[in-house]
């Protein structure tokens, strides 16, 4: 037999191969750290700078692209560690099979953005958030996580627990509100649904925390620009959730695009080395968000490439995706002696951990199944969970006369506006678009309404108008339409890709000509119930004065029809309250419960001369954090702390009785605020401390029981150390922010 010397070449290389298989298999070392070891010991230089290196697939993408016509190649030469926005289980598989055709046979990792939900779209971020129900956010990320591994995908781009308290800022839509304190625990309860049992479980994803850190802050609500705030601002109000993520067990975390203080989140040494993996002894690794590390030559804080790769390394940042800046520039840094090779030893060390700790060593297919796929896709449970979660995050703004629920002896709808028959629209921004699937399982409002209907009533549609645009000639259909209607409802809003990721806007009202035929349909006289569909809280003053009822449904995903449909008849009574204060208008922005009182505080709207406030404008907002409506109303009575004096080495409870005074069994989330009323530093006005989510029978009273101790009354001095003052506080309990039904008085004593 003739054999050439390139086939002798590729046959050795098979060889070599498969032996060193046998040898690591055969020799087993019990822990993963010592698994990791002895395969490091075997990379060279290049093949370790892969394992730092992501690309995204040559398909749907989530920045800009930069195309790689030898990426298979690549892979095969052990130059890439991971890839995002591959979907699917055949495209992960022939993916994974590219892999396993390099030297060391080191799996790909395959991360997507699976924000709010994978086939199976439940609410944005922002809209779950206000259901206040940790455990129905918990279960969202679950179905996600399972419809996800299912396709082969190993880790999601989310959380984001960014705070956001600029409505401004598209991105807003993709996170929890404003509250540090409920930020915080719906950032651990969106971990646990993702990642499961643990890493390694073939039904859970890698959460990745994002965006490291003070993304929510960026200045002006300008995508992607500047932060500068104090130390104590950020560890009070800006860190929290990721350290309550972190101790929630999340695999990863990204950074932000930001500068924090002058220097890049990227290249920000301070905010990986010292405090992620130092104070908080993070052992995941770190992403750049998409390009980030190359975009540190825009910030004007490195001068090439080479540079920017220097800076995100020494800093922290253990993978680079999409700006190419390691794979090309990182073995020269390391052999010119600018990196240390143990600083890219850890990087390599922390990703190989995760991939060991995932399975993939042991079976890198063992999430390409298409059968265990088409199970989770079609999954019952899981739309019956994504209908649950929206009717959650419906907020009740308004319901002049108990106009809602809507009557089911109604004879005639007429269902106007934009939105009644828009499909994707209802998925909102950050939603996945999986290949072969087409839209027929999302459930448009007026499927949802007409399902209700059935044969009990008429159901009229008009579209009214565009989303868009100065188009007025609808008017006159829709305004006939409703004349031979006993009830209208009208939806009217964004589109779904006017919030999220650079979709930052100076004007916050609704668009085109919505609102003038909001007001056509009300001077018809008929009982108008609007529908407002948004990724973030918008300005709509002339509608929230002159609509009797007034639905808030932001974006509820494929189940949207459903949910809206449950509480527009009763079926489902409305409990969310509002995670983001709603401005009166822009000029209010940044408008927030938690600001600090000054020297010169108003005291009420007849109260502004030399004051701090607008002269122009009231010192309220239009609806505060915390606020939201449903069809009974409750009653807080016998406010009782069990002492007045807390030790710091106890607790004192504080117990309140809530009563549903209604005819329609309901939630109500009871909310706890303190204010600490003197200190060497001055506190906010009120913070929330706890909240109890309640359901309640009509007439039926329950107790509940909140408890104070030392870690409650603490916050960060100017020297970012953890304490608590001695001195008076203010105890309030309420249904917002600004309705507060109770208060006490208790003193923390030395």
């Amino acid at each position: 037999m003739n054999i050439s010397i390139p086939q002798f070449r590729t046959s050795l290389h098979l060889f070599a191969g498969v032996l060193f298989l046998l040898t690591f298999v055969a020799a087993q070392p019990k822990s993963i750290a010592q698994r990791v070891d002895s395969l490091m010991r075997l990379m060279t230089l290049d093949e370790k700078i892969g394992q730092l290196n992501q690309y995204t697939d040559d398909g749907a993408a989530t920045g800009p692209v930069t195309l790689d016509k030898d990426k298979p190649q690549q892979v095969k030469q052990g130059k890439l560690g991971s890839i995002l926005n591959v979907l699917g289980s055949e495209r992960t598989r022939s993916w994974q099979k590219v892999a396993m055709q390099s030297r060391l046979k080191i799996p790909l990792l395959f991360g997507q953005d699976v924000v709010h939900g994978y086939k199976t779209t439940f609410p944005i971020p922002l809209a779950e958030a206000c259901s206040w129900d940790m455990d129905a956010i918990e279960h969202a990320a679950r179905v996600a996580a399972v419809e996800a591994s299912a396709g082969g995908i190993h880790w999601t781009f989310a959380p984001m627990v960014d705070i956001g308290r600029d409505p401004r800022w598209g991105r807003v839509m993709e996170g929890a509100g404003e509250d540090t304190y409920l930020g915080s625990r719906i950032a651990a309860a969106r971990v646990k649904g993702f990642q499961g049992k643990g890493l390694g479980s073939t039904d859970a994803v890698m959460a990745c925390v994002k965006h490291f850190a003070a993304y929510g802050a960026a200045v002006g609500g300008r995508d992607y620009n500047s932060v500068d705030m104090s130390e104590r601002m950020l560890w009070e109000t800006y860190l929290p959730p990721f350290k309550a993520a972190l101790d929630a067990g999340a695999g990863t975390f990204m950074n932000s695009f930001n500068d924090l203080n002058g220097i890049p989140a990227t290249g920000n040494a301070y905010l990986m080395r010292d405090i992620l993996k130092g104070r908080w002894n993070f052992q995941g690794f770190v992403v750049s968000d998409w390009g980030s590390v190359g975009e540190m030559m825009n910030h004007g804080s490195v001068k090439d490439p080479a540079d920017a790769a220097r800076s995100a390394i020494m800093a922290g940042c253990d993978m680079d995706m999409e700006s190419r800046c390691y794979t090309s520039s990182l073995a020269k840094l390391v052999t010119d002696g600018i990196v240390p090779m143990t600083v890219v030893d850890d990087a390599v060390r922390r990703i190989l951990t995760k991939k060991f700790e995932l399975g993939l060593f042991d079976d890198p297919f063992r999430f390409c199944d298409p059968k265990r796929e088409a199970k989770a896709l079609n999954d019952p449970a899981h739309t019956a969970a994504a209908r649950d979660v929206a009717r959650k995050s419906i907020v009740l703004l308004k319901n002049e006369k108990n106009l809602l629920p809507l009557s089911k002896t109604t004879k005639t709808i007429a269902f106007i506006g934009p939105l009644v028959k828009e499909v994707k629209q209802n998925k909102g921004f950050w939603d996945v678009e999986l290949p072969g699937v087409d839209s027929n399982f999302i459930v448009t409002q007026w499927e949802g309404v007409q399902e209700k209907a059935g044969k009990n009533f008429a159901l009229l549609y008009a579209k009214g108008c565009e989303i868009e645009g100065n188009d007025r000639s609808g008017f006159a259909e829709a305004v006939s339409v409703a004349m031979k209607a006993d009830v209208v409802i009208l939806s009217i809003g964004e589109r779904r890709d006017m919030s999220g990721e650079a979709k930052s806007r100076s004007d916050l009202s609704i668009p085109g000509v919505q609102v003038e035929l909001a007001m056509e349909l009300l001077k018809t006289g008929k009982p108008v119930v609007v529908l407002i569909n948004a990724g973030r809280p918008l300005v709509f003053n002339e509608l929230a004065d002159k609509a009797p009822a007034i639905l808030y449904t932001w974006w509820l995903g494929s189940e949207a029809g459903n949910a809206i449909s449950d509480v527009l008849f009763g079926d489902y009574n409305p409990s969310a309250k509002l995670v983001m204060t709603f401005p009166l208008s822009v000029g209010q922005i940044p408008i927030y419960y938690n600001h600090y009182n000054t020297g010169r505080p108003a005291t009420g709207d007849n109260d502004r001369h030399y004051r701090s406030a607008y002269t122009d404008l009231s010192i309220y907002p239009r609806y505060e954090f915390g606020y939201g409506l449903g069809y009974s109303p409750f009653t807080y009575s016998g406010l009782k702390l069990s002492s007045g004096s807390l030790t710091r080495s106890g607790s004192i409870q504080a117990t309140v009785t809530v009563t549903n005074a209604g005819k329609y069994a309901g939630e109500e989330v009871v909310q706890l605020y303190l204010r600490d009323l003197v200190g060497s530093i001055i506190r906010p006005m009120k913070e929330l401390k706890d909240f109890r989510k309640i359901t309640l029978a009509p007439g039926e009273s329950k107790s509940i029981t909140f408890t104070i101790d030392k870690e409650t009354v603490s916050f960060y001095d100017p020297q970012i150390r953890w304490v608590a003052e001695a001195g008076e506080f203010e105890l309030m309990v309420g249904a917002s922010s600004r309705d507060i039904r109770l208060k006490e008085r208790f003193r923390l004593t030395d």
